[in-house]
């Protein structure tokens, strides 16, 4: 364990330093040729996803709990991850902490092996207390940057701490069906026969409770599925696609609505992404799923700029899913926020709307351009829309009608726990009728 433990305080180090969290993934568990077991790799990013998930809460502790400065990087992670699986897992506890101990003398120095038990035998003795000390700090309490918390709690008065506890949630792991292979009745009945426990969610979606990989589940190799919260499922439905249509879509990696689109509807489809890597994942869905054509067009460009791809055929249907905060979907990414600060907002909020404008000219009229983020937050969503939609007098707003049963607020999904059913993540929607 402590060797697991090594690595995911490396990790969880990197990110803190700025780096993504795939990226400090692949630099930690890749390195020299020595990549650990599939086991390993699961263990190790679960430790890390719960670590950043709680950094907020596990930072505090360590400043309680040590009384003192520390010198060495590595030994803030490393205590860190040892009191989140102290706080959150079944492991037992004098193992976490023995483990800790060993990792401190591998990975620190020998004389850092005192320090870590006396943190975490503190922890065990008085953790009531130091819970109850630190809880009066909201970034301790709820585990969010000061300025996140802040600005979720202007604009969802009502709910802000409902979000914020969603937010910190594991989500389990949501499929698409595909519906040009397979129906959802005969692969949840595939499910059931490999013992995963799958139930029924949203038009297409499964949810699969028991942790299982990807590719050894039934049918990816014969693309029956994809991986898609449910919440990004809408977005297809809501663009209205119909054959014969030709459609655009901006920002289409890693390829979970372009692949979706195409199985509403036999459309002329070009799926833009700005970077090169990411676009080849999205090509590899459409092979996967059985969705590659002649019909389908990939290409690397900023879609901001459309004189340097667009050919002057106007699109019937425009997809803009922008870059943004990504603050709708940190239980999938808890990296986000840490690496995210309160100026990153107006920088975001530009380019969302400089896409706007560039992509408008290019619908038809009569057409739709479904404006699509991953965030919560009302600057980069419903004032976005506002303002473009003063400045251009042919924009109609629609609000998409969601079922009440779906958590939202107008357009916008509202990131739910598991145990709604819904497994949803925050994601925007808008509708822009191009006036006739």
């Amino acid at each position: 364990m402590h060797n697991s433990q090594i690595l995911a305080a490396r990790i969880v180090q990197q990110v803190l330093h700025g780096t993504t969290l795939p990226v400090a993934l692949s630099a930690v568990l890749d390195e020299g040729g020595g990549a650990p077991s599939s086991v390993v790799r699961g263990f190790v990013q679960e430790l890390v996803y719960g670590t950043l998930r709680h950094w907020g809460t596990l930072h505090a502790l360590f400043r309680v709990l040590s009384n003192r400065p520390v010198r060495q990087p590595l030994l803030l992670p490393l205590v860190g991850v040892a009191l989140y699986q102290l706080m959150h897992t079944r492991q037992p506890p004098y193992a976490v902490a023995d483990q800790a101990v060993q990792a401190a003398e591998v990975a620190v120095h020998p004389a850092a092996k005192g320090f870590v038990n006396a943190v975490l035998r503190r922890f065990r003795n008085e953790n009531e207390a130091v819970l109850a000390r630190i809880a009066k700090s909201p970034v301790a309490r709820y585990s969010y940057p000061a300025w996140w918390i802040t600005r979720l709690r202007a604009d969802y008065p009502e709910i802000w701490q409902t979000l914020l506890e969603a937010g910190n949630a594991r989500p389990p792991l949501t499929l698409r069906v595909n519906r040009r292979r397979t129906t959802r009745d005969a692969f949840l009945e595939a499910l059931r026969e490999a013992d995963a426990d799958a139930t029924a969610v949203g038009d297409d979606g499964v949810i699969v409770k028991k942790r299982l990989r990807i590719p050894a589940l039934p049918g990816y190799d014969d693309g029956w599925f994809c991986v898609q919260d449910v919440s990004a499922q809408r977005a297809a439905p809501l663009l209205d696609v119909r054959d014969g249509m030709r459609v655009l879509e901006a920002c289409a990696a890693p390829g979970g609505k372009t692949t979706h689109i195409l199985e509403q509807a036999a459309v002329s489809l070009l799926a833009l992404d700005s970077d090169a890597t990411r676009l080849v994942r999205v090509e590899e869905n459409l092979k996967r799923l059985r969705l590659d054509s002649p019909q389908v067009t990939c290409r690397q460009a900023d879609a901001a700029q459309p004189d340097t791809w667009w050919d002057g055929q106007p699109f019937d249907r425009i997809l803009a899913d922008v870059p943004c905060s990504a603050s709708g979907v940190v239980s999938r990414h808890p990296d986000v926020k840490w690496l995210r600060r309160h100026s990153d907002i107006p920088a975001f909020v530009r380019t969302q709307g400089a896409m706007l404008d560039a992509l408008w000219p290019l619908l038809v009229p009569g057409g739709k351009l479904l404006y699509v983020t991953c965030s919560v937050f009302h600057a980069e969503n419903k004032e976005v829309i506002a303002a473009f939609c003063d400045c251009h007098p042919d924009a109609l707003h629609e609000v998409p009608m969601f079922a009440a049963d779906i958590p939202h607020c107008g357009g916008q999904l509202l990131p739910s726990e598991a145990t709604t059913g819904h497994n949803q993540d925050g994601l925007y929607y808008a509708i822009l009728h191009k006036r006739v």
